[in-house]
């Protein structure tokens, strides 16, 4: 992706969009960290916060009369945040004094006219760039006006401490001076590289402001109809008096410097922010009202008031996802952690993790106001890694090796129905669901042949899915033209999918199969009496992430365990915002930890039973020990296991034992096919312990593996011999990985006593 790629992807997400009461505020003030640190009783950091954006914070923190708070979400939920208390409490509890450093001296001298809220922010903002500012008030106090005003909340005292602060600044201080006549004001503008006249507290003078620009057209600006004369502050409101002043700084600085004084300026003042906060299930609190309404808030009202605050973001998708929720971050962030990622030329590519743990379930998509499809930004990186060969082997082998499994003649197969030629019908149970109960893929493949006019074909493989996760999209693109390629020798019958991962890939990149659900199928069609003691209880019902934005599905299934009899329980986020099990883009391959900590908190999210309706979403389910069903579990049981829901989840290798002895069984009773004869490894037997079979599964190592290294040591390969145990240790290097294997010949095999793998090569001398 190039910068403008990246600034479209950043643009999307809006957590770092200012909360409303920051973009309301005239000056921006960060409301939202600043009543932050409040609650926490936090008051030298709260008036630090304050210090960043509001000028002279001494006068204005105790005068603010807070136009933020009518943008303030919590009104929707209570009333709104007495910020503007808050803000006086923490002037009134701290030392307003603080080490100011402004920039280098500029020689140009500027004139303030007048020492009212506007002009002490002109003065203050004009002296911190360096500018020789003097401020001239015609009076003999500064700030006289403002403390007629704001009395009691200002004292002379107050004003003095914030002169003070300008004056460390360098700003002189001229007062009783005679700017009332038409010379005197010339000889100002004479004397002085601009002027700036405050309204708020000068009037009735000729300064021929009358021709002042029109401020619906230039509000900020503060320029009149004169070169170097600026006037402002005119406004009733305290925070806008200073806003005026601030902006008004801004466009004689810019103005001496001879550059434009409105580009860029476009957020300056109140704008609408994009930020989105959900307010749905925010208990309705009204705000605290104070003991001693003329002292202000106490510390405990004050923190009590701030603890109100709903300290407004985003974040929609990372609360949903615990992949977003893992990394520690959001996607604006992620968006430029994977532009450098694919950015490095040298170096390690730290991000690798990230992409590749992604579940490309779109569940962010789904509930993120601006639709960032963090799924859609995670593939494109790997399909771009993948084509620049930038993308380690090893980060998806296992299920590249498993697909490929699946495409093997020990699985694959395509049949017209026993004693038939051609099919309107062809059922695709998927290869994941094959591995996981074959004995009901048998089932419902001969309900739907004895159930279905025109024939029911059937076709053993894998949709291709892996690849498309892995973004090797050449090798996708090759397993959809096979499939197609079979689908056309049987004469293109309708295909019926039991997977909704193969639905989605079949929907999404082969449109002319107009592929159908299994179970929009059976409703249709009628079930058969099942026979099995259905649950008293209800059962939690978990769509697949695949099944989001297909609501037909989603209704047929609940339609079926309707005519069942079943209670159907509703998940927190179900349907279109359904949660991923963890297998899902490939997440099991690249991150294990972080799919299990997936599956587990889906788990959580009811007591009930579950059901589900795709196999790798109930086995995943049920190995982080949550009790769940199949519906094919209900439709056709197994007479041998009274409950389906305790069913453990089956490990790698008896996975894919079962899609082998599937096909085998199939091609014997259906078609008559005799299996051929075991040959070279797989002839070998194996004693492998619980223990052992524990240690296999969690390393991704197949009892194949395990017979590919014994067979490769038996017949000549390196291997060792322990002294003591003579036990053996034999390695064999398969595709990217390097198996070692230690074991012992027994009668009738090899007793099994440990393994691993790594993805190093072991080079000999």
């Amino acid at each position: 992706m190039d910068q403008n790629e990246l600034r479209q992807w950043e643009n999307r997400c809006i957590q770092e969009e200012p909360p409303p009461c920051t973009a309301a505020c005239p000056l921006h003030v960060d409301a939202r960290a600043f009543v932050g640190q409040v609650n926490q009783g936090h008051w030298a950091d709260a008036l630090k916060i304050l210090h960043r954006t509001l000028p002279l914070p001494g006068i204005l923190g105790r005068i603010c009369d807070a136009p933020c708070r009518l943008a303030c979400n919590r009104k929707e939920v209570g009333e709104a945040i007495r910020i503007g208390d808050l803000e006086r409490a923490c002037v009134q509890r701290t030392d307003g004094r603080r080490r100011v450093m402004p920039l280098p001296k500029k020689d140009i001298a500027v004139a303030v006219v007048g020492s009212g809220l506007s002009s002490l922010t002109v003065a203050w903002d004009l002296a911190r760039k360096g500018y020789v500012v003097t401020i001239i008030e015609p009076t003999e106090n500064i700030g006289a006006a403002l403390i007629k005003r704001h009395q009691p909340l200002l004292s002379a005292e107050i004003i003095s401490v914030e002169a003070d602060l300008l004056a460390h600044l360098g700003v002189g201080f001229v007062t009783l001076t005679e700017i009332g006549t038409a010379d005197a004001c010339r000889r100002c503008l004479n004397s002085h590289a601009a002027v700036y006249v405050g309204l708020d507290a000068v009037s009735g003078m000729p300064w021929e402001i009358g021709s002042r620009e029109d401020p619906n057209r230039n509000r900020f600006a503060g320029a009149t109809g004169r070169d170097g004369l600026f006037a402002a502050g005119d406004h009733p409101s305290a925070v806008w008096q200073a806003a005026q002043g601030r902006w008004s700084a801004t466009s004689m600085d810019r103005w001496l410097q001879k550059v434009s004084m409105t580009a860029g300026r476009e957020k300056e003042g109140p704008f609408e922010t994009r930020l989105f906060t959900r307010l749905q299930g925010i208990s309705h609190l009204p705000a605290l009202s104070m003991a001693d309404e003329a002292d202000g808030f106490s510390d405990a009202e004050a923190t009590e008031e701030a603890a109100r605050c709903l300290q407004c973001q985003c974040l929609e998708c990372v609360k949903v996802c615990a992949f977003l929720e893992h990394f520690g971050s959001y996607p604006k962030k992620y968006a430029r952690e994977i532009y450098n990622n694919e950015s490095l030329v040298l170096g390690e590519r730290k991000a690798n993790r990230m992409i590749n743990s992604c579940s490309l379930c779109g569940l962010c998509e789904a509930v993120c106001p601006h639709d960032f499809a963090m799924q859609d930004l995670c593939l494109a990186s790997r399909q771009s890694m993948v084509d620049r060969g930038r993308m380690p082997p090893s980060a998806h082998d296992f299920a590249l090796q498993d697909m490929a499994f699946s495409q093997s003649e020990r699985f694959a197969m395509a049949r017209h129905a026993p004693g038939t030629t051609a099919s309107r019908h062809l059922f695709f149970p998927g290869c994941q669901l094959c591995a996981s109960s074959p004995g009901q893929v048998r089932l419902a493949y001969d309900h739907l042949r004895n159930t279905l006019s025109g024939g029911v074909a059937l076709m053993l493989g894998c949709c291709g899915a892996p690849a498309h996760w892995a973004g090797r999209q050449e090798s996708f693109s090759a397993e959809l033209a096979r499939w197609k390629g079979t689908w056309a020798e049987l004469g293109h019958p309708r295909p019926i999918l039991a997977c909704a991962s193969c639905l989605r890939m079949f929907k999404d990149h082969l449109p002319e199969a107009d592929v159908v659900s299994l179970w929009e199928v059976l409703e249709e069609i009628g079930i058969r009496e099942s026979g099995i003691i259905l649950p008293k209880a209800p059962l939690a019902v978990h769509d697949p992430c695949t099944t989001r934005g297909e609501p037909a599905l989603q209704n047929a299934v609940r339609r079926l365990l309707t005519h069942l009899g079943v209670e159907a329980e509703e998940l927190v986020l179900g349907r279109e915002h359904t949660e991923c099990c963890g297998f899902g883009g490939l997440m099991q391959n690249a991150n294990p930890a972080l799919a299990r900590e997936v599956a587990d908190r889906r788990g959580r999210r009811s007591d009930s039973d579950y059901l589900a309706y795709c196999a790798m979403c109930r086995d995943n389910l049920a190995a982080v020990g949550k009790r769940a069903v199949h519906l094919l579990d209900l439709l056709f049981p197994d007479p041998g296991n009274s409950d389906p829901a305790g069913r453990p989840r089956p490990g790698w290798s008896r996975r894919q034992e079962n899609r082998t002895r599937l096909k085998e069984e199939l091609c014997r009773d259906l078609w008559g096919e005799q299996p051929a004869t075991l040959a070279g490894y797989r002839k070998i037997t194996l004693r492998v312990s619980p223990e052992v079979e524990t240690i296999l599964e969690s390393r991704r190592i197949l009892k194949e593996d395990v017979r590919k290294v014994i067979a490769h040591a038996e017949s000549g390969g390196p291997r060792f011999r322990h002294p003591d145990t003579g036990q053996f240790l034999a390695v064999f290097r398969s595709s990217h990985v390097t198996f070692w294997v230690a074991y012992s010949p027994v009668a009738d095999g090899f007793s099994v006593h440990n393994a691993y793998a790594h993805r190093m090569e072991v080079l000999g001398p």
